[in-house]
């Protein structure tokens, strides 16, 4: 093992310059995804946690020049759930073994406090024994208490970039960084195990980019971490630049493992877009968690953040078989657990 590794291993940290060392070499580095992997066994053993997304609505008011379902795309096929079909879902998914639900959307105004927490208290209500994570965006402080009052456990908010030079450049300039980062605050104060992270080769991104992520990260101590490679979408402003890059996203991983041991890393669809195993490597990298979709069939291709996404044609159940047997490839078994976080 490398002094550079064997010191980010033992102390969760390097300075600048050997972090943006360690991202800037193009080989594949067997010594880091080792270590990392290591670390990942000593807190969570081979266990893969599955989390059940549901995409219940691709109604979003932002305009963010790098998503699919971006206010300003005219040519999406807008879609809402009802709250029905939302437990319908859950229950597909508590019968194949899902004790977390992730109810994910765009940021839809059509679906108030109210609606919300109706919807949190009655899957709650309906397996008490699952955890419910929330993705809805932005709000205020008094709404995600609301939430978390009728029973969701997690919220994940990716922070997307911690520079304010980059943040304005990927969104439009009614958005504010300073609030997004804000809200993350504000969810770890109401008590939400709290899920943040970035993209990797997003348009415009420096290496030095990324080490603001890791610092940012540092200061939050999320319980939960998700970064992906930036996916192209042929109706946003970034349809023409190249997609993230498959192998400084795993470095990442990797880093991100050794320096938060104990939280939760998914190994994304997008990384399993980008690469045909790319969650088996991502999984041999330092994550812990997938997340197959629950989401109605008819639905899956509408909630297209970028292009080619895996997946979209396949029944829960089907999703579901297929990863098991690709997780256990990979030398992992996916356990029947919420997959709590063992940052407390």
């Amino acid at each position: 093992m490398t002094p550079l590794i064997k010191e980010l291993k033992q102390t969760g940290n390097l300075p600048d310059l050997q972090l943006k060392q360690l991202l800037q070499t193009d080989d594949y580095n067997e010594e880091l995804f080792a270590a990392a992997d290591e670390v990942r066994r000593e807190n969570y053993g081979t266990d893969v946690y599955i989390r059940g997304l549901i995409e219940f609505s691709n109604f979003c008011t932002n305009n963010c020049y790098y998503c699919g379902i971006r206010s300003g795309n005219t040519s999406a096929q807008r879609y809402r759930l009802t709250i029905d079909e939302i437990f319908e879902c859950a229950q597909t998914g508590y019968a194949l073994g899902f004790r977390t639900f992730v109810l994910q959307s765009g940021e839809d105004d059509y679906f108030s406090d109210d609606i919300i927490c109706e919807i949190v208290s009655g899957i709650k209500k309906r397996h008490p024994d699952c955890a419910v994570t929330l993705s809805v965006g932005e709000k205020p402080y008094e709404s995600y208490l609301r939430y978390f009052n009728a029973g969701a456990d997690r919220y994940l908010l990716r922070h997307e970039t911690a520079s304010q030079e980059l943040y304005s450049k990927l969104h439009p300039g009614d958005m504010s960084l300073t609030r997004r980062l804000q809200c993350l605050h504000d969810l770890k104060k109401i008590g939400y195990q709290t899920g943040s992270g970035f993209m990797v080769g997003v348009p415009f991104q420096t290496a030095e980019n990324l080490i603001e992520d890791l610092r940012f990260l540092q200061e939050l101590q999320p319980h939960m971490i998700g970064i992906g490679p930036f996916l192209r979408h042929a109706e946003t402003p970034f349809k023409n630049y190249e997609n993230g890059g498959f192998l400084l996203t795993l470095k990442l991983i990797a880093i991100l493992r050794l320096m938060f041991p104990r939280a939760t890393i998914p190994a994304t669809t997008a990384l399993g877009t980008v690469a045909k195993n790319g969650r088996e490597q991502g999984l041999k990298c330092g994550a812990n968690v997938v997340m197959p979709n629950l989401s109605p069939l008819k639905y899956r291709k509408l909630y297209t953040l970028y292009d080619d996404k895996i997946c979209t044609g396949e029944e829960a159940a089907e999703c579901v078989g297929c990863l098991r047997r690709r997780v256990e490839s990979a030398g992992y078994k996916i356990v029947v657990d919420r997959g709590d976080s063992k940052v407390f």
